[in-house]
């Protein structure tokens, strides 16, 4: 038999249910992501903000220290030595060096009552000599081969070395006659104005390199005796 209050409840259950059911349905998709209709297509990065105008500028090279020379702030020279231009009296020639031996000091000579003055260290006692000679080769970074007389006196010697800043010839030399002896450079400026070689005639690698600049094979060379001691004549005039 049909139960009239049995199918109210039932009803009543049934339309509870789909209340329930609505509301979360439509509660659902309040909560989730929109769904993006085209995925492929990616948002556009935000622009950046446009730079002020900067002028052109033209390259500069960038710039570079020389490197020092080999003489540089490795002694204080006195001022006596250092290469300058100053009066001197002689018939000699432009062009010719004088070697003033007991003044340690090589003139070449420029004409006109000038030349230019350098430091030099000279012959130890015993082994100055004086005389005539005159420029028979130049060499860069030369070699240095001990005479046998050197090697007698000094068997510790080697008996060759080659060019470089550690040689004892140092930057340049030249070589006068036929002779032992030569004008170069060396690696101890501070012997300069000293009576140390072995009758070499020494100068600084710069000041050495400057006169090699100015000295042509057949050159004359005078050197001078270490008693004629001369006065020093004149003042530098630059």
């Amino acid at each position: 038999m049909f139960n009239l209050d049995t199918f109210k409840t039932y009803s009543r259950a049934v339309a509870f249910s789909a209340v329930a059911i609505s509301a979360i349905a439509f509660a659902g998709p309040a909560k989730a992501a929109p769904v993006q209709l085209f995925p492929f297509f990616q948002p556009l990065p935000p622009m950046a903000a446009p730079q002020p105008y900067q002028p052109y500028q033209p390259y500069q090279a960038p710039t570079y220290q020389s490197a020092p020379s080999e003489d540089q702030d490795a002694v204080e020279m006195p001022a006596r030595f250092r290469r300058q231009t100053v009066s001197y009296a002689t018939r000699e020639a432009p062009g010719t060096i004088i070697i003033d031996t007991p003044n340690t000091y090589l003139y070449y000579v420029l004409g006109n009552g000038q030349a230019v003055r350098y430091g030099i260290g000279v012959g130890r006692d015993g082994f100055t000599w004086s005389g005539i000679q005159s420029v028979t080769k130049k060499a860069e970074w030369p070699d240095w081969t001990p005479p046998p007389e050197m090697i007698a006196r000094q068997p510790y010697l080697p008996r060759h070395m080659a060019g470089g800043p550690g040689n004892p010839l140092g930057a340049r030399a030249m070589y006068l006659g036929g002779t032992i002896y030569r004008i170069h450079g060396t690696n101890a400026p501070d012997t300069i104005g000293k009576h140390v070689s072995s009758g070499c005639i020494r100068l600084t690698n710069d000041d050495v390199t400057d006169l090699y600049s100015r000295v042509n094979v057949g050159t004359k060379v005078i050197v001078l005796p270490m008693t004629e001691r001369r006065a020093e004549l004149g003042a530098a005039t630059r």
